[in-house]
């Protein structure tokens, strides 16, 4: 066949596309275990890091996410975790919402009480670094949770915990994150909707 012919380089164009398909599922199939677990652990420390429980390495962290997660749950779709920390009882609540430019997500843990929060870690696909991002990366903002209520006074047939711009409630709101209203925003409704599914077991004995 001539090489400077048409048929040749489509050919040899579809022989390439082939091979390098294959090449690419190859390589997929071989690395899928190890992005699996790599994922798997990074939900862990996530976990933990809502239990306030932090800079471990990955060894570390395996064996405290197994010591201190004693049970595993879904509510609706949404999972909850029923944890040891030095022989108290914590329950981590897990969320997704959307922020602004993609969704977010989150990691509440409550005292055993039900309404007073331990912890929080927050997560985000594309929030703007330096704003939104801060969800994720200012440890001293998500820290302004500890000690939150879940709930305004006696009232437990909604969920109060949230995130606002001014703060009129100091029971239950955080401050918003510095110019980014709309991710502060969606926290907010994560907060609301993500915990809400959990209200019957919040308001269970």
């Amino acid at each position: 066949m001539k090489t400077n012919s048409n048929s040749y380089t489509i050919i040899y164009s579809a022989v390439i596309v082939v091979i390098v398909a294959f090449l690419l599922a190859f390589v997929y199939q071989a690395l899928k275990p190890m992005q699996t677990a790599n994922e798997a652990l990074a939900k862990k420390k996530q976990i933990l890091y809502s239990l306030n429980i932090r800079n471990l390495d990955d060894k570390a962290a395996e064996a405290k996410y197994n010591s201190v997660v004693k049970q595993e749950k879904t509510v609706d779709g949404s999972e909850m975790f029923i944890c040891n920390v030095d022989g108290k009882t914590k329950y981590v609540f897990s969320m997704t919402g959307m922020g602004l430019w993609g969704g977010i997500s989150g990691y509440v843990s409550v005292n055993d009480d039900k309404s007073t929060v331990y912890g929080a870690y927050f997560n985000h696909e594309s929030e703007t670094a330096g704003l939104g991002a801060e969800i994720k990366d200012n440890q001293q903002w998500q820290e302004k949770f500890q000690g939150k209520k879940l709930f305004k006074g006696n009232d437990r047939s909604d969920i109060a915990l949230s995130v606002q711009k001014k703060v009129t409630d100091p029971e239950t709101q955080v401050d918003a994150v510095t110019g980014a209203t709309l991710t502060s925003n969606g926290v907010a409704n994560m907060l609301h909707n993500g915990l809400g599914k959990f209200l019957k077991f919040l308001n269970s004995k």
